[in-house]
């Protein structure tokens, strides 16, 4: 068991960004029932700590064997159920008055969210990497199935009997290019061990960060961005790029209510993350991670305020036209606000150096934020919340001495922060989550003109791709005409973020995005190629992939005419060498995002006079094998 747990150890550090072991990263919370301990899961230190929250001090550091990313503690609050992510992840068990694992768990991929049953015999997981969930059985403290859901489950939570199972979906697994792109929340009747429903989210609806039941049992939140995919990036007031939202869900019928904005007409809310209610359901507390807030929400008062949304998917209809059933911002009516929130949710700035709350809790009157990148909590006191007359306060808790901020972290700061943008709509990690990956979207940039968008592509390596060219290698396609990745960084903030930053931002984001690691794929086996993928590897130099995609990288970067150009693009259009690392995560694939698939891409969007690789007279077979072996990058 030491053996394994230290191979664990050992993984995590490998995908971690090579200074991160130096911070803490709180990103999940369990309260005691009694609200006088708060463990915090610490990602990037591999340790669950114990919050005393009347001594207001660290009690107790339990190591975990790779990074903790949820928690969930039992009815009587003897047990914690920790998840550790990494390719092959457990969920650690750990009793909570020696404060030690007494059982680890093998589950899937990147492991997160645990939920429990309200008889507490069974603990459902989210493989977010596996596209499932696992079922545990604790009695046996063994996994008895996994259930396939969509794409990269981030959160989930039960309905109040134990019915049902709501998992929120990140991203979307639709070609970018169709009319109506949208990540779902996935509904399992755990009795049968299956998806009953998917709940289909407005078009544009990604990035689902967390779900949460009230504990009345009537409703379920889920927060997102809301993408307007299809307009050019040109101006990002009103929403008019990302704005961001909460869908509410009806579970007397397990339907989509409505989706609501929680930006205001000129101040965004960057990036919605974490949901609290109160014990009452009268409060829903939201983090906005990007611009280190809190919304405190009257839910009863605001849920008798919104509109309610038509049946999805909505027929002819563009995300556009959307807008016709959520209340945005361009509406004459609406300048002062949307009518829903106002009087019904009060804004909570964070401690002026705590930053990016991704999780939250509530207990009796007080809500907990986990602050990922400052590394510590921060407190509000509700009292008599709504009925103050004085604005809410907000307190920083310590959970030790800090680290000061290196380069790489203040980038990975910058990256995700809200407030570098215009009136704090959006940051980086809006259009490029999981840490400069993919939203699963096209976008037409206004910085290579209007009426071509593209498909976003993961930042991973841009840096080190641009130097491979003479640093002439572009931070997405064509961005800018190529220009070189350091400057695309440049030109992002001026032209999607809408402000001047001081040059250090730029550099300490460089450092940032240069510090990124590829996360092990969930296609290798135990670490190693299947023996698909090692066939796969020969296909792939037969096929002269490896001419644009050299190993090493797996890319050139150099544009190539590959045949895949549409009218949009020009005549005779070139376009960069993507890398096929993290191919397996990256779809939709090719820079109209049509592939949805690499055999795809190999097939039926490759033209065969063999300028994106030599397929003619490949067989089957060989074709699946080339597909392992790119999947396994």
């Amino acid at each position: 068991m030491k053996n394994c747990f230290a191979i664990l150890l050992l993984i995590a550090c490998l995908v971690l960004p090579l200074e991160a072991s130096d911070y803490l990263s709180p990103t999940a919370l369990a309260v005691t029932k009694d609200g006088k301990s708060i463990f915090v899961a610490c990602y990037t230190a591999n340790r669950v700590l114990r919050y005393d929250t009347a001594q207001e001090k660290v009690m107790d550091t339990i190591s975990m064997p790779a990074p903790p990313s949820g928690l969930v503690l039992s009815a009587d609050d003897s047990t914690l159920y920790v998840t550790c992510a990494s390719p092959e992840s457990k969920v650690c068990i750990v009793n909570t008055t020696k404060r030690k694992i007494t059982t680890a768990i093998p589950v899937g991929h990147t492991a997160r969210a645990p939920v429990l049953s309200p008889d507490g015999r069974t603990l459902y997981v989210c493989n977010q990497f596996n596209n499932d969930i696992s079922v545990i059985d604790l009695a046996t403290r063994r996994e008895l199935r996994r259930i396939a859901v969509q794409r990269e489950p981030m959160a989930a939570d039960l309905t109040r009997d134990g019915k049902y199972l709501l998992v929120a979906n990140h991203l979307s697994i639709t070609p970018s290019d169709e009319q109506f792109v949208n990540a779902v929340v996935s509904v399992i009747d755990v009795s049968a061990g299956c998806v009953v429903k998917e709940l289909q989210l407005p078009p544009g609806s990604e990035m689902l960060k967390d779900l949460k039941v009230s504990p009345d049992g009537r409703y379920a939140v889920v927060t997102h961005i809301f993408c307007n995919y299809d307009l050019p990036t040109t101006r990002v007031e009103l929403g008019l790029i990302n704005a961001n939202a909460l869908t509410i869900i009806d579970l007397s019928n397990i339907e989509v209510l409505t989706t609501v904005l929680i930006d205001e007409p000129k101040r965004g809310a960057a990036n919605p993350w974490g949901i609290a209610w109160s014990a009452d359901s009268s409060i829903l507390a939201v983090t906005h991670a990007g611009t280190h807030e809190v919304s405190v929400i009257d839910f009863p008062r605001m849920l008798a305020g919104v509109p309610q949304t038509p049946k999805s998917p909505y027929p002819n209809s563009t995300s556009t036209d959307i807008f016709q059933f959520v209340p945005h911002y361009e509406d004459e009516e609406l300048n002062n606000g949307l009518p829903y929130l106002v009087g019904a949710r009060e804004r909570v700035e964070l401690p002026t150096n705590d930053f990016v709350p991704r999780a939250i809790a509530m207990h009796d009157g007080k809500i907990y934020t986990a602050n990922y990148i400052s590394d510590d909590l921060s407190e509000i006191d509700l009292g008599a919340w709504p009925h103050k007359s004085q604005p809410l306060q907000s307190q920083s808790l310590s959970l030790g001495r800090k680290k000061k901020m290196t380069e790489t972290r203040k980038g990975e700061l910058y990256f995700h922060d809200g407030t570098l943008c215009y009136q704090g709509w959006q940051s980086c990690s809006s259009c490029h989550p999981g840490d400069g990956r993919v939203d699963a979207l096209n976008w037409d940039l206004a910085t290579d003109g209007i009426g071509n968008p593209k498909n976003t592509r993961s930042i991973l390596f841009d840096h080190k791709i641009s130097a491979l060219a003479g640093n002439k290698m572009s931070l997405q396609g064509q961005m800018n005409g190529g220009t070189p990745a350091a400057t695309a960084v440049r030109v992002a903030i001026t032209s999607l973020l809408f402000t001047n930053q001081p040059e250090s931002v730029a550099k300490a984001m460089d450092k940032y995005l240069e510090s990124l690691n590829p996360v092990p794929s969930p296609y290798l086996v135990h670490g190693r190629l299947s023996p698909a993928a090692v066939c796969g590897k020969k296909v792939f130099a037969r096929a002269n992939c490896v001419s644009c995609h050299v190993p090493g990288l797996f890319a050139d970067g150099r544009p190539h005419a590959t045949g895949t150009g549409t009218p949009n693009d020009g005549n005779n259009p070139q376009f960069y060498t993507p890398s096929l690392i993290e191919a397996w995560r990256t779809a939709p694939y090719l820079h109209t995002g049509t592939a949805m698939t690499i055999r795809d891409v190999v097939t039926g969007c490759n033209p065969r006079d063999g300028r994106h690789g030599d397929v003619v007279g490949l067989s089957s077979q060989d074709i699946d094998d080339l597909c392992a072996y790119v999947l396994s990058l």
